[in-house]
């Protein structure tokens, strides 16, 4: 295996896990109506278990409110029950064929602990792009030892891998501050 591709696996490995931190922050509440709060709690329906993006239509009506309108009525309840298992701290009002939610103003000391979730979020992602440089990076050792890659070639493998972790841990920032500020703003 060439130091290219070695390069690229790492690479679409750290994008997977960049893509995977902004599908987390979504879920963070920032105090303004987000179908990302809602879209992702798997509900119960037929005898599975399917997100709810897959079996309703979400919209934000308003800054404040979410609608949810199950593409089947008869499972509404089992939506609401859903909702209310989840961890959002978001209550639906049932409202004939569809679900309502109002979603409160945060508080000072809500939006801070939201902030450090979303910061711990960060945290993690950061974890599992240095298990990736550091698998590559055996992967590399492994093919020098064999004699499938130079010395040379190795060196800037691993330089090649020290660059797009640097990259990756930019864009990882730059989504954590990102959602840190919608949070904190008022």
């Amino acid at each position: 295996m060439t130091k290219d591709i070695i390069c690229r696996e790492a690479r679409t490995k750290m994008e997977k896990v960049a893509a995977h931190l902004q599908e987390e922050l979504k879920g963070l509440r920032t105090g303004r109506a987000n179908t990302g709060l809602v879209e992702n709690i798997r509900v119960e329906c037929y005898g599975d278990l399917s997100p709810l993006k897959q079996i309703a239509v979400i919209s934000t009506p308003d800054a404040q409110s979410i609608m949810i309108k199950p593409y089947d009525a008869s499972i509404i309840s089992n939506i609401e029950k859903a909702i209310l298992q989840s961890d959002i701290g978001l209550t639906p009002s049932v409202d004939g064929k569809l679900l309502r939610i109002q979603i409160p103003p945060l508080n000072e000391e809500r939006r801070k602990k939201l902030s450090s979730h979303a910061k711990e979020f960060g945290e993690t992602a950061k974890i599992s792009l240095r298990n990736i440089r550091h698998e590559a990076n055996k992967h590399v050792d492994k093919e020098e030892k064999e004699g499938v890659l130079t010395e040379d070639d190795a060196k800037r493998a691993k330089d090649d891998i020290q660059k797009i972790i640097h990259e990756q841990e930019g864009k990882l920032n730059e989504l954590v501050k990102k959602k840190t500020e919608e949070i904190l703003k008022v």
